[in-house]
Order: C-alpha cells, then structure tokens, then sequence
C-alpha cells in the first residue's frame, strides 16, 4: 500500500494506491488482482474487491468501477452502481458514499482533490488517453462542477518508468505530430527506438493547466515485481495475461 503525502494531511479524504500483495489470486496473478477485465478467475477478483471495500468500510457496490477503454471520456458519478462498470477512463464526485478507483498495470493511477468544494476524482492515463485529453477533460468537468483548479491537490502514482517505456517510431511519431516540444519527453536507445517519459509527460499537462499541487509516488511498476502489476513484463515473460492493481479514493465520512 502507498500513500499520497499531500492526500494524507486531509482529514475528510481518504485514499490508497494498492500494490499487488494481500489478497486471494495465485499465479500470475498473484496476489490482489483487481482487474474484473483479466482472465483470473472471477471468484477472487470479487474476493479481491471485498479486502479493498473492508479497507475503506464501505460495500463493495460503493465502488464505482470503470471500464477502462484509453479513452479521453470523463463522467460524474452521482449514485452508487452495484458494480456495473461505468465506461470512461475518469471519474468525479461530490458523494461521501462512494469510492472511486482505477486499475493500472503500467499506466498511470492519478487520484485528485478540489479542497473548496470537496471534489474527489481519479483518472486511467495511459499514453493513449493523456495525449488525447484525459487529463484536459477531467478538469473541464471539474470546472463545470464549480470546482477551481487553483484548488486542485493531485498524486501520480506508480507507473512504468522511462527507463522501461520503450516504444517504436510510430509511437513517437504521434506525439510529435500533437507537439514538437514533446520530444522532450523521448530519448533515443541504443537499439534507434525510443523510451518515453509518461509521468513527465502528465505532469508537464497538469502544470501547463495551472495545477499547483502535484505529488508523485514515484515506483516503477515494470520493476517492482514483488509490489506491482505490468503488462510490459508479463509481456517480456511471455505470459498471456497480468494482473491489475487498483487506487482508491473517497471522502471519510467518520473523520468526527
């Protein structure tokens, strides 16, 4: 379990960015596996869900769980939803009853909090959905909530790093056609592809939208075997599937 340091000194919120220990799955899976989407068996996967729940005493169907697609899409959650997932790659809410998480397993778990109206929100930014607005679009949704962004207090958690992030020159190419001052977020390997810098990229977004408050638990997801899921390293393994850690936020009802 890792926490956000900024997250920790509020009260009325409370958050977790799960690692992979703890829980019911075996083999590759071993041993919290969140990630409804995976091939584990879907008996521990419910499992799984009940220990983070217990972890936040709420229901599992207080768990706003999304189908996430690499989209840009963003949606305000206003009812609890017995587990039917919502599609969208991040989620906001004002309700004190329901949590919100996000499954990674390289991609990067963000959990947000407007601290004047008490907004929480989470967000799946894999490169897909942060060079396509993920990141833009949460905060538009958050304005239109009457929330502020100079309030916003943001936590990037553990993601693949650029060391292990190696992508071809098509990748590159994309991202470059959005920007050429995004070459700076690439560098050149000794085999002529590139490594990427995803966190460096999101938080370059935030900053660039006026966030001030940005922290990072800065863990490489590829190389804590022992703590995290990667789809990269089951790929190098030449597994067909991975697990998926979840990060979850929700405000505390019981901080009296």
């Amino acid at each position: 379990m890792f926490f956000s340091k900024k997250l920790q000194k509020f009260k009325n919120i409370k958050h977790c960015f799960f690692s992979r220990k703890n829980g019911v799955s075996k083999g590759i899976y071993e041993s919290l596996n969140c990630g409804i989407g995976s091939k584990d068996q879907e008996e521990n996967v419910k499992k799984n869900l009940d220990i983070v729940s217990k972890k936040f005493n709420i229901k599992k169907d207080s768990l706003a769980l999304m189908h996430q697609t690499h989209s840009n899409k963003v949606e305000i959650i206003v009812k609890r939803n017995n587990l039917e997932r919502i599609k969208c790659d991040a989620m906001l809410t004002k309700d004190n009853e329901i949590a919100l998480p996000v499954l990674t397993a390289d991609c990067l778990p963000i959990l947000i909090y407007e601290k004047r109206k008490e907004i929480i929100g989470c967000i799946h930014a894999g490169w897909k959905g942060a060079v396509n607005g993920i990141i833009e679009n949460t905060l538009k949704k958050l304005e239109e909530m009457n929330g502020s962004i100079k309030q916003l207090v943001v936590s990037l958690g553990p993601c693949i790093s650029q060391k292990n992030y190696e992508v071809k020159n098509d990748f590159y190419s994309e991202f470059i056609k959005k920007s050429k001052n995004n070459d700076s977020f690439f560098f050149k390997n000794e085999k002529k592809t590139f490594n990427f810098d995803l966190r460096g990229f999101v938080i370059k977004k935030f900053k660039d939208l006026d966030v001030l408050e940005i922290d990072n638990v800065a863990i490489d997801s590829f190389a804590s075997e022992n703590e995290y899921f990667s789809h990269r390293r089951a790929k190098k393994l030449g597994q067909d599937d991975y697990g998926r850690c979840i990060s979850v936020i929700k405000k505390n009802t019981s901080q009296n």
